[in-house]
C-alpha cells in the first residue's frame, strides 16, 4: 500500500457531476431512438447536471473552479507537447490538457442535449420546447437529427480522448485519477 500522504481535491459535488454526467450520457448515447422516455430523462438530467456545474465553476471550492483549470490555448498546447515528451509538470487539479477537456466536453454535451430537446420539440411534439418547435418543416427537424446525432458522435469520440488522456496521465505521473475521482483525494507530493 502506498503510504504518501493524501489531499482532498475532488469535493462530492465535482465527483457526483463527473459519474452522472458519464452515466448520463451513456444511458442517452445507449438509448437512442429505441426508448425514448429514458433517452430524453438522461439528457434532461445531464443538462440539470451541467448547469450545478457551470455555477459551481464559479463559487465552488478552488479545484473545482474555472479560474483554476482553464488554460490559454497556447498553455494547453506546450503542455500536451510536454506530456508527450514524457516530461509534463503535475497538478494536483485539471492539467491544462485536462481543462480543456473539460471545457470541450460541456461544450459539445450542452449542444447534444439543446439539439436534443429542440428535436424533441419538433419531431415527437413533446418536452418544453414543443410550442415553440410546432410547425417545424420536415426539412428542418431532420437537419436537427443530423446534428443532434453528430454532437452525440463527437461527444462520445471526446469521451474516448478524456479516457485516454486519464490513462495516459495516470501511467506518466504514477498515480490512479480514476480513483482520485472516486474518493477526492490524490498524493499531496510531486
Amino acid at each position: 500500500m502506498n503510504n504518501e500522504p493524501e489531499i482532498k481535491v475532488w469535493d462530492p459535488l465535482v465527483r457526483l457531476f463527473h459519474w452522472g454526467l458519464a452515466g448520463s450520457f451513456a444511458i442517452a448515447y445507449i438509448t437512442e431512438d429505441h426508448f425514448m422516455r429514458l433517452h430524453s430523462w438522461a439528457g434532461y438530467t445531464l443538462l440539470g447536471l451541467i448547469l450545478v456545474r457551470l455555477v459551481w465553476g464559479f463559487i465552488g471550492p478552488r479545484h473545482a473552479r474555472f479560474s483554476d483549470f482553464v488554460h490559454r490555448p497556447e498553455i494547453v498546447i506546450r503542455y500536451l507537447k510536454d506530456e508527450l515528451a514524457l516530461r509534463a509538470k503535475r497538478y494536483l487539479g485539471h492539467n491544462p490538457a485536462g481543462g480543456a477537456m473539460v471545457v470541450a466536453l460541456l461544450l459539445c454535451l450542452t449542444g447534444t442535449a439543446f439539439s436534443g430537446l429542440l428535436l424533441y420539440g419538433a419531431a415527437e411534439f413533446s418536452g418544453p420546447l414543443a410550442s415553440l418547435m410546432a410547425g417545424t418543416p420536415g426539412f428542418l427537424a431532420k437537419a436537427l437529427e443530423e446534428l443532434h446525432e453528430l454532437l452525440a458522435h463527437l461527444s462520445l469520440l471526446l469521451v474516448g480522448l478524456h479516457l485516454a488522456g486519464v490513462l495516459f496521465a495516470s501511467r506518466l505521473h504514477n498515480e490512479n485519477l480514476v480513483r482520485a475521482m472516486i474518493t477526492g483525494y490524490k498524493r499531496r507530493a510531486s
